[in-house]
């Protein structure tokens, strides 16, 4: 099933994160994230391509969508990057995509790194959301960044490039994690006015660990409201308290999104499936009403 159809069920879509074991590791450790995770009864899982797009665990993405979707019966969303892919390499992607009859995809740009000379067959998502759209019957997510991307120059030609990407066949979009709900209230009404009626999911990163939120916000550039500092500051040192305060927040953050209708909640799990599992318990009563 395509993904965007989760969402004429009436009622809003929870879903997950997971990215791949580390190189060093087999895969069979997925099998401890995902056991802790199924019986949340998530929407679907998203599997992330990899870390910075090295390597070649781009077949380990289509393995462990082909478990959640075999072994755990959810439905799977693999992440697809492609500033480091010629066009024969994300075909051959396209095709162990769909021999393993994975039918959603997260077509994504990913990250340029100083390291690697990136290829040119794809210069945004939204090309790679074209090819894809020519190549296969495969239903296609795409990201969004409520605080505007950071390489763009402005909220206006960030939505207008976000439309450029809905326009390829992007049929759901996900967002960047933020920590003030009025600035994915802001980018909901930008993108509504732009045209944009595709499904948008929240995207919502609970924050365990001082130097977890300190590398994620350096690499999107989410705004960190004053109220957040205060608890990272306040329980910093205390990784218990620090996690059950990260854990409150996200929920707050949760709680208020849905009674404001969101679509969706797409929660960064970072593998870690009792933050996962405290959250959902603690939306259980509301998720259904």
């Amino acid at each position: 099933m395509g993904i965007h159809h989760l969402f004429k069920k009436g009622r809003p879509v929870i879903s997950f994160e997971i990215f791949p074991p580390k190189q060093t590791s087999t895969i069979d450790t997925i099998y401890d994230t995902l056991d802790g995770l199924y019986d949340l009864k998530p929407d679907f899982i998203s599997v992330t391509y990899s870390a910075g797009g090295k390597g070649a665990s781009d077949h380990v993405t289509c393995d462990i969508a082909s478990i959640i979707q075999n072994k755990y019966h959810i439905t799977p969303l693999a992440h697809l990057t492609c500033v480091n892919s010629t066009k024969e390499e994300i075909l051959q992607n396209l095709k162990r995509l769909q021999e393993n009859q994975i039918e959603n995809i997260l077509a994504l740009r990913g990250d340029i790194r100083p390291d690697v000379e990136p290829k040119h067959d794809f210069e945004h998502a939204s090309d790679l959301t074209s090819f894809i759209k020519k190549y296969g019957d495969f239903s296609i997510s795409g990201a969004c960044y409520p605080e505007v991307h950071c390489e763009s120059n402005d909220a206006v030609s960030d939505i207008l490039n976000l439309r450029k990407k809905v326009d390829a066949g992007a049929e759901h979009l996900i967002s960047q994690l933020f920590f003030d709900n009025n600035a994915f209230y802001s980018f909901l009404e930008r993108a509504r006015i732009a045209g944009i009626s595709v499904p948008i999911e929240a995207g919502i990163m609970p924050v365990v660990n001082k130097k977890q939120i300190e590398r994620m916000v350096s690499l999107c550039g989410a705004s960190l409201p004053q109220k957040f500092v205060k608890m990272i500051n306040r329980y910093d040192g205390h990784p218990e308290a620090l996690r059950d305060a990260g854990i409150a927040y996200a929920v707050n953050q949760i709680v208020d999104l849905i009674a404001n209708g969101v679509d969706g909640i797409h929660l960064y799990t970072m593998n870690n499936p009792y933050t996962a599992r405290k959250i959902c318990e603690s939306i259980a009563s509301i998720r259904d009403i």
